[in-house]
């Protein structure tokens, strides 16, 4: 399926037309998209600043498990919601360059999550342990990689 097939497929999907039909809907949808970015940066910022050494409140054993769980359902919750919105406009979005800058940081932020817990320094940090240089590094390119998505998102409005 080309792409412009697939995004005109997306766009025409029950769920898209109810949106662009009812704002009221739309509105919602939008504030739990925002709720979602809210827990997700909510809880990898502060993650991101007790492992740079910045916040030194809190062990990391007791607050990486609680962290997790709210970055991980802030995300789910930011990912529905996103993908609904953007199936009320889909190939605008998808020719947007904010938009398109936002899903490269996105991508980039995984990443950065996925080489940090993979990280042979990451266990031992969780349990307690001053983090690594290679840690510090991953959570500062976190903090700036989150931000910067924020940012991009705001932007896609303005492009």
């Amino acid at each position: 399926m080309e792409p412009l097939a697939w995004l005109e497929w997306f766009g025409s999907l029950p769920f898209a037309a109810f949106l662009r039909r009812n704002v009221t809907a739309y509105v919602f949808v939008n504030a739990a998209h925002i709720l979602g970015i809210s827990l997700l940066l909510g809880a990898i910022l502060p993650l991101d600043l007790r492992l740079m050494g910045i916040i030194r409140v809190g062990t990391l054993s007791e607050l990486v498990p609680l962290l997790m769980r709210v970055a991980a359902t802030g995300l789910a919750l930011a990912s529905l919601t996103g993908l609904m919105l953007f199936s009320v406009k889909p190939a605008e979005y998808a020719g947007n360059p904010a938009f398109l800058i936002k899903m490269g940081l996105l991508a980039l932020g995984m990443i950065n999550v996925a080489a940090l817990h993979r990280n042979v320094n990451w266990p031992m940090a969780k349990r307690g342990a001053t983090p690594s240089v290679t840690l510090r590094l991953l959570a500062g390119l976190s903090f700036a990689t989150w931000l910067a998505a924020l940012l991009a998102g705001r932007w896609i409005g303005f492009v």
